[in-house]
């Protein structure tokens, strides 16, 4: 189906009443932590105490079995906002580093904010983006030159674009109604924030942030000269705040749709004044774990102030685990597990790379105290927003194409609802679960960086694949491969199928954006995968 054709028939059908009644239309808050482990809420074993959220899980449902598309932050927030599995993209493998990376979403492409927008909410997007934007290119590489003569470094990109003009393909190109945000992490340039489709200034200076106290590795690039990545958390709630003030005042009748990425704890580790310092014994990183649970209470403290709480439906998740590159040895030291008991970190195919804390609140819907054990995605937030408007019948064909509803598990169903659950790592290689099997398809850990100081030492010999049992070995200590190679075989033809088809779910036959970067080790063993 043609995305512009299907995208009229979804908004004709909502015309003709196909939408939930605005009773039925919940106000929707999505919290996205960046590189956040689960096992760092202090609900679940962590070592910094973070109220907000043992507020939400004591107040809703705790998923427990909850994943990410991609075990890096560029892919997962694509397969948020599309339902669709990152690697189905033009991004293959990492994450968008230069500042002027063409933008990865397509506007024609129905979006999760853009779907919300059709059926009668008001969207916005407040946080970190890291999608990529179409800028307008300086002039001529005089431009560049001048910059670089006068000893500005011409890194990532970040001198190559006229910040006077406004980009597309941006936040307010894809679904969103207003937008304020960065274009990436805190350590990749431009710093400088972004409204809507332009600069909000011209960068005038060069910065790095370093990514800790510990080192001084820098990303060098064009900031706004009073841009501070220390005040940044208290920017995001502080505008968080004021849009559900404005949303909930009368001003709108419409539910609203906040997507609030957060910058933290992501380096660099930059914890804002009234935070820094508080967990001293231990680190910064401390620090900045208190202010993100902050900002998640500042959200949940203004619902309640406007007298909205019980009519918003808050998520809290991350886009990926624990980054095992920030150095907390005091922490470590102190027993900080912040992948839990499960191996590795962000990067990474094992359960510490993509398993997430994920938290849903929703008054009086949800019961609290709740627990889930079902395997969730965060491709599903389409799904689950659609069939709780009652309008999952009608997202067409090319979109959404790997999303599957939870709604039935926030109603207190056990039921799986992923036929399957496949997983990318920052190299490009692949994972899938099914059941209790989850194979690996790399011979080289994980398929990205190492585990933590702190975790135990597994050696896990492999001749091609790795395939564990999860319901005996959560800790992936075990590979399976030489005992089961039917298995194997299965689920490398799951995989097959996945990628030939375009969709996870049922419906017609769609593209992927090229075919997805698979090691010719892996293709050698099994010609299905190769396109």
């Amino acid at each position: 189906m043609n995305s512009l054709f299907g995208h009229l028939i979804l908004c004709s059908l909502i015309c003709l009443g196909g939408a939930a009644s605005a009773a039925d239309q919940p106000n929707i808050i999505l919290i996205l932590a960046d590189d956040m482990g689960p096992g760092e809420p202090s609900h679940a074993g962590g070592l910094i105490p973070t109220p907000a959220l043992d507020q939400m899980a004591n107040e809703g449902m705790q998923f427990n079995n909850a994943h990410t598309s991609s075990s890096v932050c560029t892919p997962t927030r694509y397969g948020i906002l599309t339902g669709r599995y990152n690697w189905r993209s033009r991004l293959k493998k990492g994450v968008l580093s230069a500042a002027d990376s063409p933008a990865l979403m397509d506007p024609n492409r129905l979006s999760l904010p853009g779907f919300l927008q059709q059926s009668g909410y008001h969207t916005a997007c407040i946080g970190k983006w890291h999608l990529g934007v179409d800028w307008v290119k300086a002039e001529s590489d005089s431009h560049v030159a001048d910059k670089a003569a006068s000893g500005h470094k011409a890194q990532f990109g970040s001198w190559n674009i006229d910040y006077s003009q406004p980009f597309r393909n941006g936040p307010v190109d894809v679904g969103f109604d207003e937008a304020f945000f960065i274009l990436s992490s805190l350590d990749m340039p431009p710093y400088v924030y972004l409204r809507n489709d332009r600069a909000e200034q011209v960068p005038t200076v060069e910065r790095g942030f370093p990514h800790n106290e510990y080192n001084d590795f820098q990303r060098i690039g064009a900031a706004a000269e009073d841009f501070d990545a220390s005040e940044c958390l208290a920017t995001w709630a502080e505008q968080s705040r004021s849009y559900i003030q404005r949303q909930a005042s009368g001003s709108s009748d419409k539910p609203f749709f906040l997507y609030l990425p957060l910058t933290s704890p992501h380096t660099p580790v930059r914890p804002g004044k009234n935070f820094k310092g508080r967990y001293k014994q231990y680190s910064w990183y401390a620090d900045f774990i208190a202010e993100t649970d902050w900002v998640v209470e500042q959200v949940l403290d203004q619902l309640a102030a406007s007298g909205i709480d019980d009519e918003t439906l808050v998520i809290f998740t991350s886009d990926n685990g624990f980054a095992p590159y920030v150095e907390i040895p005091k922490m470590l030291a102190a027993g900080y597990h912040p992948s839990g008991d499960f191996r590795g970190s962000k990067g990474s195919l094992y359960e510490g790379g993509h398993r997430v804390p994920f938290l849903v609140r929703w008054p009086g819907k949800v019961s609290a105290g709740s627990t889930s054990e079902t395997t969730v995605c965060t491709t599903d937030f389409l799904a689950t927003f659609a069939d709780i408007l009652g309008e999952k019948e009608s997202l067409p064909d090319d979109a959404a194409e790997d999303s599957f509803s939870f709604y039935p598990c926030m109603q207190g169903d056990r039921q799986p609802t992923r036929p399957q659950t496949i997983h990318h790592s920052i190299s490009g290689k692949f994972a899938i679960r099914s059941g209790d099997w989850k194979l690996i398809l790399a011979t080289d850990g994980g398929g990205g960086w190492a585990g933590l100081s702190n975790q135990a030492k597994v050696v896990t010999p492999s001749q091609s694949v790795q395939l564990y049992n999860m319901a005996d070995d959560p800790g992936e200590t075990k590979n399976l491969e030489d005992a089961f190679p039917e298995k194997i075989d299965a689920l490398v033809n799951e995989l097959a199928k996945a990628l030939a088809e375009g969709r996870t779910t049922p419906g017609e036959k769609q593209m992927n954006d090229g075919w997805p970067y698979l090691h010719q080790p892996t293709l050698d063993r099994f010609p299905q995968l190769a396109e």
